[in-house]
């Protein structure tokens, strides 16, 4: 077993595959399969199972990932300490829902550490990836939330694939329309309000279901439905259409002018919390990620119960 071997075998499980691991190591795809082939049969272990929708990591190359992981991190750390003409970059990986707050949180981080090396991912993706990427260490941190309806399901997917939920704040479902839209006015919204109105939703592609929606109410009656993928067709959507959206209520900073949200009266709250797996400790940077993540939160009017790392 070799540091190199090991390093491609992270690259493969974080690319998603064998050819996009190469491209970015600007490696030969036959040298990346060699070190993943040789590295089963010194320990007899199969790491990667294939289907339609690309690989996947065994049960063993999941367990065999957070070895390699903590291997490089502390060879990394090695190189840090005593090597004082490099700089071994920091890196985050962070998955998340699509919440502006999380995209400030990686923003502060980001000029915390200006003058490291580094490399930073911020996912805002769908809420089953967000799941598999915790899962299999692509990301140190997903962000998502939880309420009544999808509660149960989505804490067996996170027992399934060994992560703890931690949460960072409960808020009350608000409604978000534009500025010119004929609900706008109102201080409070109840469920039959919406009924004339489209709904916008995020896509959660193959695996997309009620429990794994981002929006809470999934089951709340609509006659009509728009789907996109990303948040800035959404401000698009509400500036300039009369459809609505229902989320946390905390908005991002080009939603400021020309979108308001509005409460909801419905019983459940959102809770709003990151995964972390359970084999892996938080590193600083990711530490100092979710103070962020907690800072801007707490300073944000419309989140009312500020709860810090208390498992719902």
């Amino acid at each position: 077993m070799t540091l190199q071997q090991l390093k491609y075998y992270i690259a493969i499980v974080e690319h998603g595959s064998i050819n996009a691991a190469a491209r970015n190591l600007y490696s030969s795809q036959s040298n990346l399969s060699t070190a993943i082939k040789d590295l089963e049969e010194e320990f007899g272990l199969t790491f990667f199972e294939r289907s339609n929708r690309g690989i996947s990591l065994t049960n063993d190359g999941t367990e065999f990932l957070a070895y390699a992981r903590q291997i490089i991190e502390q060879s990394d750390l090695i190189h840090q300490h005593f090597t004082k003409d490099k700089q071994t970059p920091l890196r985050l990986a962070v998955s998340s829902q699509h919440y502006a707050f999380c995209v400030q949180a990686f923003i502060k981080t980001i000029e915390e550490f200006k003058d490291n090396a580094y490399e930073f991912i911020l996912r805002e993706t769908r809420t089953y990836e967000i799941i598999d990427t915790v899962s299999n260490f692509s990301s140190d941190i997903g962000v998502l939330y939880l309420d009544e309806d999808n509660k149960k399901v989505l804490e067996r997917s996170f027992n399934d694939a060994q992560l703890s939920f931690k949460t960072l704040f409960l808020a009350q479902p608000h409604v978000f329309v534009g500025i010119n839209h004929p609900l706008a006015k109102k201080k409070k919204l109840k469920p039959k309000d919406l009924a004339d109105y489209p709904r916008y939703s995020f896509e959660q592609g193959t695996d997309s279901s009620l429990y794994f929606s981002e929006e809470p109410l999934s089951k709340l009656p609509t006659k009509q439905k728009i789907i996109m993928s990303d948040r800035g067709t959404l401000t698009d959507l509400l500036t300039d259409y009369n459809g609505y959206t229902i989320s946390t209520g905390v908005r991002s900073t080009e939603m400021l002018s020309n979108i308001v949200p509005i409460p909801l009266e419905v019983d459940i709250k959102m809770v709003v919390g990151y995964l972390i797996h359970q084999d892996r400790t938080p590193s600083g940077l990711s530490l100092s990620y979710i103070e962020n993540l907690k800072k801007i939160i707490k300073e944000n009017a419309t989140v009312h119960e500020y709860v810090g790392d208390k498992v719902l």
